[in-house]
C-alpha cells in the first residue's frame, strides 16, 4: 500500500530478486552479498553483513539462496534475521575470482518491523487487530471531558507519498544520532529504543523535532492545533521547511503524529485519550489545585489536571523487563517533564501501571499519576497568604480512557487496562504498592492518607452545577448551581462564583462572568441558583477548544468551604458533508459540504480544508465566501479516489466565529 517506488520488505520475510549476468561463473569464482546500513556500517554492530550465495537456507543471519538460473538470470531469495536493524540498506555484490575481488553496488531498500512474523519483537498475532493497529491509515481521537466525551477524525496517512521516508528521516535528526550514529543505527532493531527515540522527536524540545507545542490560547506565527486533520501535512510540512519545527501541536496533534510515525515503520500502535489527566510534576501522586475565596482559579503550583490527555500504546515485548509485561506500551511525545534531561516518555508497559510496579523503566512514576494521582483543592487567603487544604478526591482522575475499536468506529474503554476498580481493595493494594516504592521509609499518616477530611469535619451542605439549556457556541450558556442542605438545621450560604474560559488543559484565558448571592437553606432543602452567560460576554474569550469553567465556592460560617466546579464545552455548529456520486477508484467524485451561520452577525475569512488518504492527493484548502446572518453555505468540490474500500474524508472549517469546526465522512470506494 505504500506509494514510494523504494523496495520495502519487513525483516525475517524472505524476498526475492533476480540478477542479470553477461556470463555463468566460472570455477574458481564466487558471489558474496553484502548488506549495510547506517554511516559507518560494522559486522560487529550488526550493521553490515557478508554472506555467500548458497544452494540452502541457514537459520539466523541473512542469507541468500540460489532458486533458479536460467541462461545466467539468476532467481535469489534474501532473508534478513528476524532482529535486524530497521532502515535504508545498501545491497552490494562481491564477485571473487582467484585472490581478487570486484563489488558492484545493485540498489537500496528499505526495511521493516515485521508484526506477521512470531519471531519479531513486534509480533501481533490477531489478524484484526494486526490490520487496524498496522495498516489502517486513519482514525479517531476522543477530546472533550468526562460528561461530554468528543471525537475527531485524524489522518494517519503513512502510505502516503514521502511519509515513510520522512519518518526514517525522524531517527537521523535524533540527538541519539548526532551524538553517536553507528550506536545508534546498531540500536534501530530493538522497537523499545526506536519508540523512545520517536517520543523525543515528534516534540520539538531539545532537538527540533517535528511539532512545536502551544498551550497558550494565541496561535500566531503557526495555526491552531484544532484545525490540523492529519499527520500528512505536518510532517512534510517539517521537511519542506528544512525540518524546522511545525507550529501548533498540542497532544492529540503530537499523538497522530507520532501514531503515524510507528504505524509506518511497523510498530502497531493506537492512540488513547484519558479523561482528568493529571500532570504531577513532584512525582508525589497527588496533584495540587488553588481557589481564592471568590471563586477564582488560581494559576498557582506547577500541578495541573488537563480535561484530557492523548497519548500512544506501542505493541511489542519487554526483553528488559520479562513476559507479563510484553504487550501494550505507552509511548508520550507530548513535551511535558524531562526524563533522563530530554523531552520524551515511554514505553511504560501498561500492564506494569495497572500493578503499580512505579520503579520500572520507563518513566512509570509520571504516568501511573496520570491516571492514578489524588486531587487535592486547596483554597488561598490571598491577602494573609495562608492556604488551606479544602478537599481531597481520591477518585476523579484516570477517568474513561479511550480508544477506537478495532474495525468499527465505536469508542473502546480501556481504563480496566490501566487500574483496577476505583475503591477496590486492589486498588488500594497498588496504590500503597506504588507509594512504598516512592517513599520506602514513610509512614502512612492522615497527611498522605486518602480519607483527610478537613479539621472543621464534614461539609453541612453540597452543591453541583446542572446544565439547563443547549449548550452552542452563539447561545446563552445556562445552568443552575444546585444546593443542598444536608443537615437538619436551617444554613446560610454565601456564594461566590467566577467562570473562566481556558484550554483544555486548564490554562485560565479570561474571566467572562462573576456573581455573589447569600443563599437560605432550611432543613435537607435543595435550591437551584441561576447561572446565565450571555454569548457577548464570552465571545472574544472563547478559544477553538470551546471550553468554561465555572466555580462557586461555598461558605457557612465557621465551616470548611465546599468547592464546586464544572467545565462545560459549547458545541460549534454543525458542519455536513455528502458525497454526490457511487465512488469509485480514478473517477472523479463531486462532495458536498454544507454549513449554516447560527450566529446574529456575519462570519467573514472563512476556510475549508479537506483531506483523507486514498481519496485525494494532499489537501483542498477552499476559500469560502463571508457568511450574512443565518446565512446557508453550500461548496462543491471534487476528490479523486485512488484505492478502493471504506476511506476517511475530514473536513474543517474555520472562521472569525468559529476557529475550528470538524467533519468525518467514511467513503465505500469501489474497485
Amino acid at each position: 500500500m505504500f506509494s514510494s517506488r523504494e523496495l520495502l520488505v519487513r525483516r525475517g520475510q524472505p524476498f526475492e530478486i533476480l540478477l542479470y549476468c553477461n556470463r555463468s561463473l566460472q570455477s574458481g569464482e564466487s558471489m558474496d552479498f553484502i548488506v549495510s546500513t547506517g554511516p559507518n556500517p560494522s559486522e560487529s554492530a550488526r550493521t553490515k553483513a557478508i554472506f555467500p550465495l548458497s544452494n540452502e537456507t541457514s537459520r539466523g543471519g541473512w542469507n541468500a539462496v540460489l532458486k533458479d538460473n536460467n541462461n545466467n538470470v539468476l532467481a535469489i531469495t534474501i532473508t534478513s534475521p528476524v532482529s535486524a536493524p530497521i532502515g535504508w540498506y545498501t545491497l552490494s555484490l562481491q564477485i571473487s575470482s582467484n585472490g581478487r575481488a570486484a563489488s558492484l553496488k545493485l540498489g537500496m531498500f528499505i526495511l521493516l518491523f515485521n508484526p506477521w512474523m512470531q519471531a519479531d519483537d513486534v509480533f501481533m498475532s490477531n489478524h484484526a487487530e494486526r490490520q487496524e493497529y498496522v495498516e489502517e491509515d486513519s482514525g479517531i481521537i476522543y477530546v472533550g471531558s468526562t460528561n461530554r466525551i468528543g471525537m475527531v477524525g485524524w489522518n494517519f496517512g503513512q502510505y502516503e507519498e514521502d511519509i515513510l521516508s520522512i519518518s526514517l528521516s525522524i531517527l537521523d535528526k535524533s540527538l541519539n544520532f548526532r551524538r553517536d550514529p553507528a550506536t545508534d543505527v546498531a540500536r534501530r532493531n530493538d522497537p523499545k529504543y526506536v519508540g523512545r527515540v520517536l517520543s523525543a522527536m515528534v516534540n520539538s524540545n531539545d532537538d527540533n523535532g517535528v511539532l512545536a507545542g502551544n498551550w497558550s490560547g494565541s496561535y500566531t506565527g503557526g495555526r491552531d492545533p484544532r484545525n490540523w486533520n492529519g499527520s500528512v501535512e505536518i510532517l512534510k510540512e517539517w521537511k519542506k521547511s528544512g525540518f524546522r519545527p511545525v507550529r501548533y501541536g498540542q497532544c492529540w496533534v503530537f499523538a497522530g503524529t507520532l501514531n503515524t510515525v510507528l504505524r509506518a515503520l511497523g510498530i502497531p500502535s493506537r492512540v488513547i485519550t484519558n479523561f482528568n489527566s493529571a500532570h504531577d510534576t513532584d512525582r508525589n501522586l497527588s496533584v495540587d489545585v488553588y481557589y481564592d475565596a471568590m471563586g477564582n482559579p488560581l494559576d498557582k503550583g506547577s500541578d495541573s489536571v488537563w480535561n484530557f490527555h492523548v497519548w500512544n500504546e506501542g505493541w511489542f515485548v519487554r526483553t528488559d523487563l520479562g513476559p507479563s509485561y510484553n504487550g501494550w506500551q505507552v509511548l508520550d511525545a507530548t513535551p511535558q517533564e524531562r526524563s533522563q534531561g530530554v523531552f520524551q516518555c515511554g514505553p511504560a508497559s501498561v500492564n506494569a501501571v495497572r500493578e503499580g510496579d512505579v520503579d520500572l523503566n520507563y518513566d512509570m512514576i509520571f504516568i501511573f499519576g496520570e491516571v492514578n494521582a489524588d486531587r487535592s483543592t486547596w483554597i488561598l487567603d490571598v491577602r494573609t497568604g495562608n492556604q488551606k487544604q479544602n478537599t481531597l478526591d481520591t477518585v476523579s482522575i484516570g477517568k474513561y480512557i479511550s480508544t477506537k475499536a478495532v474495525g468499527s468506529n465505536s469508542r473502546m474503554d480501556v481504563t480496566d487496562k490501566y487500574k483496577y476498580p476505583e475503591g477496590s481493595s486492589e486498588e488500594r493494594r497498588v496504590h500503597q504498592k506504588a507509594l512504598s516504592k516512592l517513599k520506602p521509609n514513610a509512614s502512612f499518616g492522615a497527611t498522605s492518607a486518602r480519607d483527610l477530611a478537613g479539621e472543621e469535619g464534614e461539609p453541612s451542605i453540597s452543591g453541583r452545577f446542572k446544565v439547563m439549556g443547549v449548550l452552542a457556541v452563539g447561545k446563552e450558556v445556562s445552568l443552575a448551581l444546585l444546593l443542598k442542605n444536608l443537615t437538619r438545621d436551617r444554613k446560610t450560604v454565601s456564594v461566590n462564583m467566577t467562570a473562566w474560559t481556558i484550554v483544555y488543559n486548564g490554562t485560565l484565558v479570561h474571566e467572562v462572568w462573576k456573581d455573589s448571592a447569600t443563599i437560605s437553606l432550611d432543613p435537607e432543602e435543595e435550591v437551584q441558583h441561576p447561572v446565565k452567560i450571555a454569548y457577548a460576554q464570552y465571545d472574544k474569550y472563547l478559544k477553538s477548544d470551546n471550553m468554561i469553567r465555572t466555580t462557586a465556592v461555598c461558605k457557612v460560617s465557621n465551616e470548611a468551604e465546599v468547592v464546586v466546579e464544572r467545565v462545560v464545552i459549547l458545541d460549534n455548529p454543525t458542519l455536513t458533508l455528502e458525497v454526490l456520486d457511487q465512488a469509485q477508484v480514478q473517477k472523479p467524485v463531486n462532495v458536498q459540504m454544507l454549513f449554516s451561520n447560527p450566529l446574529d452577525e456575519p462570519v467573514k475569512d472563512c476556510v475549508l480544508m479537506v483531506e483523507g488518504s486514498g481519496l485525494l492527493r494532499g489537501n483542498l484548502k477552499i476559500e469560502v465566501p463571508a457568511l450574512r446572518p443565518k446565512e446557508k453555505s453550500r461548496v462543491r468540490f471534487e476528490i479523486l479516489p485512488t484505492r478502493s474500500g471504506t476511506k476517511q474524508l475530514l473536513a474543517d472549517f474555520s472562521c472569525n466565529k468559529f476557529p475550528a469546526i470538524k467533519a468525518m465522512l467514511s467513503i465505500d470506494v469501489a474497485e
